[in-house]
């Protein structure tokens, strides 16, 4: 009846409505019609696929292994002349049974059809349909543009396919679709015509699948019908929900990211990770997330994978023009300007969370063109840090595809791009300014003495927790005045005491000279390990050899007649002497020292450094023959061998140096001293010979200095580093303590109020037993369990309740009344929340009305049931002696 008079309502006004409104209301239903079949066919999965070169034989082949009924719309972007008309839907249509079309105009993607591109056009999904826009005359990046767009329209329901084709078209859109949450495939290089689109893609490293057409055919079937790609926005929201009650099966998906890649997820936004874990778990065909928590349990290569995905974030270069145009005009020259008055002229900028390293490499070449000739005057550092490996290896490559051409100049591209075989390289003076880590901003110290920190969209994929402990590290790292940019969706919360907003649009914040608190858990988890920055321990006291006194005599005979020999260490420290090595080593004036360079003659110097160095390099003997050395003004050749070698059980090496004087050369000298017929030959032959060793030894120290030299700088800047995060780590105590402090008066504030609370506790409960003790009813409190919880004095007897009853069933005790089914009864009133009354008879004859109501706790909860006992014989007899006194009085008044 109501569906009848909803019908007449309706229908009624539009019988005294004019013609012209008639028509209105038909146009307007087919319109609402219209978009009703718009809102339908936009929710089904459109998959892009792309191609150049070679493409449409490996679309053909695509299309001939695909069902007729997928549920998915297929839109097919190929290069082609934009002067010639395109056969290609006619030639498509014979490889499949699904219609295929060109698209003319607007066109609202139906499930189980084809769409091609026209030649002349580019396309691009948007709300919920494909519309082709004018072309540009950068061809190659059509595939790009439209799944960008495709991404930003379809968000999970978009799957890309990249095949044959030269050049990178294809990369960054496919970037874009699995940022969006969507599926991502490429063809094999192998099948593949001409590779370079499908390899440019794969080397990315945002591709799902790697398959030859037929087999990608295969994989879009077996996924057309899992739930990621079917559900709404509204049913994705239901499946994140749906998450949250399966938390046990998260928690082992997050642990075992934790085992293997170190990072803890829990306190990340769980919406966003749980969308990821979905997109797994649609690449493998899995819809539970405990069959994927099981899938992760022993698959090192899946765990990499849902981590990478975890981090994927989308960027690019000069990311919102408005913001690099305002650090350009005015933040970045007036960091400048005030770094003309600083001695150390050095800039620093730090960009956590930098992905593959866009936007570290805009920011310097916005620094490059605003210092222009004055960069060598002031030194210029850009940190960029991320928690992926595999990205931060991308950025230092400094690679990237074609597809940057839309967001870079021309002059840009010319002047800091260096282009190779389709793909535009950062060039050298600013790869050099730049610097590229791993680091987890939730857990590592930061880096100090910052100018300026660009952290735009990190902060949305982290919890509220990590929040706070991200904005004080941040105010702690920049200088005073320095600069803090975040994202269009980020701010600083509760900490906008610390910063100050100085331009709205952009998100740049100000340093503001206060000191804010920190969260404890900056201090890092972490040994700082500085035992390795420290100097060895050295000794000259000699290492034990396991000596026996039973080889004494081969001591004498070693001692006696085998030559002089040291033993020394990697640092060329002595620690044996062996034999009379007086010849060869002495000591000279200043401070003791044990090095074996320092101890040898001088002319021995360069052959004994380049020997040891050898035989430390290649870890086998090495040997120098011939080596001059002149003692009380006599010249003596010698041969040279350094031999490695390893005590037992130890891994460290020795090195055996020996000098040997038995040389065929030392033996020929002595006899042309003897003979007198030395010749002025042999001396220029020896002095070529010294040149060449003296040249080879020096030749040595530059390496060994300019290896020293970058060890030094190196063991500086770490030095440098550790320095700072002690630094922190000593800033965050004195802050904890100061915390620790709050917290423990904070706690004895609030003891303080519960003793109070305690206090008013126990006056009302006095106050309460007072109040039952001088009431004359029977009345009884019991729970939910039926357990009698409180009962007044004149219940004791009627339903024979003792003090130590109480916390005792009801059912267990014998009341005086008769009330068989008084379980029954007090269930009912909880059960139903309704009041009983009845009559009932105790063991004396006397009536009683018993009443039961609900027992209503503060907040308006059930807990149990309330007894009370009203004695109608005692009203009675009342009644009754009243009516009697009062016809008294009316007769004894006549």
């Amino acid at each position: 009846m109501a569906a009848k008079r909803k019908a007449i309502s309706r229908a009624s006004p539009s019988r005294i409505k004019t013609s012209g409104a008639k028509s209105s209301r038909l146009k307007s239903s087919k319109t609402k019609s219209a978009l009703q079949s718009a809102k339908q066919y936009s929710s089904c999965p459109i998959v892009g696929i792309g191609g150049s070169a070679g493409g449409f034989e490996a679309a053909m082949e695509l299309l001939r292994n695909l069902p007729s009924r997928t549920g998915m719309a297929f839109v097919i972007v190929q290069h082609l002349d934009p002067h010639h008309g395109s056969r290609l839907p006619n030639l498509l249509g014979k490889a499949t049974s699904m219609p295929v079309t060109e698209i003319t105009g607007t066109t609202v993607p139906k499930p189980n059809a084809v769409y091609v591109q026209p030649p002349d056009k580019c396309v691009i999904a948007k709300n919920g349909k494909l519309t082709l826009v004018q072309r540009t005359q950068r061809l190659n990046v059509a595939i790009d543009h439209f799944f960008e767009s495709l991404a930003e329209d379809c968000g999970s329901r978009a799957i890309g396919i990249v095949l044959s084709g030269t050049g990178s078209d294809g990369t960054a859109g496919l970037r874009a679709i699995k940022a969006a949450g969507g599926l991502t495939f490429a063809q094999t290089e192998a099948s593949a015509k001409f590779d370079a689109m499908p390899r440019s893609a794969i080397r990315s490293g945002f591709v799902d699948v790697v398959l030859a057409p037929d087999a990608i055919a295969r994989e879009i079937r077996s996924v057309s019908d899992h739930p990621y790609l079917r559900r709404t926005l509204a049913d994705a929201q239901q499946a994140e929900k749906e998450a949250y009650r399966h938390a046990d099966d998260l928690g082992r998906i997050f642990l075992s990211l934790k085992k293997q890649m170190g990072v803890d997820f829990n306190a990340y936004k769980q919406s966003t990770l749980v969308r990821r874990v979905h997109r797994r778990m649609a690449l493998h065909r899995l819809e539970k997330l405990s069959q994927y928590a099981r899938y992760l349990r022993n698959n090192k290569k899946e765990i990499e994978a849902l981590f990478d995905d975890l981090l994927i974030n989308v960027t690019r270069f000069f990311r919102d023009d408005a913001l690099f145009r305002a650090l350009k005009k005015r933040f970045l020259p007036a960091l400048l300007k005030d770094k003309k008055k600083d001695r150390q002229r050095e800039l620093r900028v730090w960009v956590p969370g930098c992905a593959t390293g866009e936007e570290v490499y805009s920011l310097a070449i916005c620094l490059l063109e605003v210092l222009g000739n004055q960069l060598s005057k002031i030194r210029v550092q850009i940190f960029g840090t991320d928690l992926s490996e595999s990205v931060i290896e991308h950025a230092r490559a400094g690679i990237y595809p074609g597809a940057i051409e839309k967001d870079v100049s021309k002059a840009r591209l010319n002047r800091f791009f260096v282009k190779r075989d389709g793909f535009y390289q950062i060039h050298r003076n600013v790869r050099d300014i730049c610097t590229f880590a791993r680091q987890n901003i939730t857990a590592d110290p930061p880096f100090s003495r910052l100018d300026l920190i660009s952290c735009r969209n990190v902060l949305i994929y982290l919890s509220p927790e990590l929040h706070k402990r991200c904005i004080p590290q941040f105010h702690y790292a920049l200088n005073p005045g320095g600069y803090l940019i975040l994202g269009p969706a980020e701010s600083v919360g509760m900490y906008e005491e610390l910063f100050k907003l100085v331009d709205k649009k952009a998100k740049i914040y100000t340093k503001e000279a206060k000191t804010g608190p920190r969260a404890t858990d900056f201090i890092p988890q972490r040994d700082l390990e500085l035992s390795r920055f420290g100097t060895t321990a050295r000794t000259g006291t000699g290492v034990s050899f396991n000596a026996d006194i039973l080889k004494m005599a081969d001591r004498i005979m070693l001692s006696t007649y085998a030559p002089a020999a040291v033993v020394v260490d990697h640092n060329f420290l002595v620690q044996q002497f062996r034999g009379r090595t007086d010849l060869f080593l002495e000591h000279t004036p200043g401070p003791a020292t044990l090095n074996l360079i320092q101890l040898a003659r001088p002319n021995l110097v360069p052959d004994l450094r380049a020997t040891i160095r050898r035989a430390i390099k290649t870890d086998k003997p090495a040997r120098a023959e011939r080596a001059k050395v002149t003692l009380r003004g006599k010249n003596y050749e010698i041969n040279i061998q350094v031999v490695p070698f390893k005590s037992p059980g130890a891994d460290k090496s020795w090195f055996l140096v020996i000098f040997d004087e038995s040389t065929s050369g030392t033996k020929r000298e002595r006899l042309l001293r003897v003979l007198g017929k030395a010749s002025a030959q042999s001396e220029a032959t020896e002095l070529r010979r010294e040149l060449a060793a003296s040249k080879d030894s020096l030749q040595t120290i530059i390496e060994e200095q300019e290896a020293t030299n970058e060890e030094l700088k190196s063991a500086n800047e770490e030095i440098e580093s550790s320095n700072e995060e002690l630094q922190s780590t000593n800033e965050e105590l004195e802050t904890a303590k100061e915390e620790l402090q709050s917290t423990n008066e904070e706690l004895t504030t609030l003891n303080e109020e519960l003793s109070n609370r305690n206090l008013e506790m126990m006056q009302m409960t006095n106050e309460l037993k007072n109040l039952l003790a001088s009431i004359q009813m029977p009345i009884v409190m019991v729970d939910n369990a039926l357990t009698v919880r409180r009962a007044t004095p004149a219940a004791r007897e009627a339903f024979n309740i003792l003090p130590t009853d109480i916390g005792r069933p009801l059912g267990q005790l014998r009341p005086n009344i008769d009330v068989p089914d008084l379980e029954n009864i007090l269930r009912d009133v909880i059960d139903t929340l309704s009041t009983r009354e009845r009559k009932v008879t105790g063991k004396e004859g006397r009536e009683y009305s018993l009443r039961v109501r609900p027992y209503r706790t503060t907040d308006n909860k059930i807990d149990g049931a309330v007894l009370t006992l009203v004695d109608i014989d005692g009203a009675k007899k009342g009644d009754a002696s009243k009516t009697e006194n009062r016809t008294k009085n009316v007769s004894s008044r006549k």
